[in-house]
Formats: C-alpha cells, structure tokens, sequence
C-alpha cells in the first residue's frame, strides 16, 4: 500500500486518529511524525510507525499530510516555539525537493503559513490541499445525510 506520513501536531489533532483508522483500512503504511511533546499517550496502539525526525520519512511518502500548529497551546510548552518546530517539522522547499516523484502534500487546513508548512511548499505543484479541503466538505455532507437516515441511491 501507499505510505502516508501524518506530521504535526498528533496530540491536538482531531483528524490525526480519524485518518490513521481509515488509511489503514484502505491498505496504506501510516507514519506519524511529531517530537515526542506532541505525540498522545497509547500513539503506539494505533497500529501507525512513530517517528520523532521528519526528513528520514520524507523520501519513503506518498504522500505528506501536514498538521495545523495550534497556536494557542504555544503557552503550554510542547515545543520551544514556532521557529524550532519550524526547523525541524516544517514543510518548506528543501523537504519538498526530498520527496519521490508523484507523492502529493495534504493539509485538512486551516494552516499556519511559514510555521508547518511554507508558501512554496502549499502552493506548489504537488499540492492538493484545496482538492482536499473542498472533498471533505462533500464527503462531511453525505455522512450527515446518511447517518440521518437518507439513502444512498446508486443506479
């Protein structure tokens, strides 16, 4: 199956465990890549590699799903500040440059621009971030219709 890394912020995330559960249904390897401040208790039993460097993972990804830096847990000390999570975490042109030909960047959004992820990195050709945002309201849409009980008319 593909490999997916999932960076950023897994502690906080809502979408981090959601996705981890139905990337691996579908088949794909699922690595999370955090430092270990932002990583939750019992990450290992989600059945995801668990990675506290970024750039060793880069190559082996099909695809890179970045994570929004919470900006109101930067008081709570889980990282030293926006620059060092940078440094070490952040999508920029030269981690771009990394990956294998044909692997794609995701971001459920909102983004923090110049912290997880840059502008050349969010704008670049391999981005299907606005791809996804927009399917995700879509498929959001179709599940709340379905779990009140409309139905799915395939002819």
């Amino acid at each position: 199956g593909l490999t997916v890394a999932i960076v950023g912020d897994i502690m906080h995330s809502r979408v981090a465990r959601s996705n981890v559960y139905g990337l691996k249904k579908m088949g794909a390897n699922v690595v999370l890549v955090a430092p270990k401040t932002l990583l939750p208790p019992g990450v290992e039993t989600w059945g995801a590699h668990i990675s506290t460097e970024f750039d060793p993972v880069i190559p082996e990804a099909d695809a890179i799903m970045m994570l929004r830096v919470q900006k109101e847990r930067l008081n709570e000390r889980f990282f030293s500040g926006e620059r060092e999570y940078s440094v070490f975490y952040g999508l920029n042109k030269r981690r771009v440059d990394m990956m294998k030909d044909g692997a794609v960047i995701m971001h459920p959004g909102p983004m923090n621009r110049g912290v997880e992820i840059t502008h050349d990195a969010a704008d670049c050709a391999r981005s299907i971030i606005l791809d996804q945002v927009e399917n995700g309201v879509a498929i959001r849409m179709t599940l709340l219709y379905l779990s009140m009980g409309g139905t799915a008319n395939v002819d």
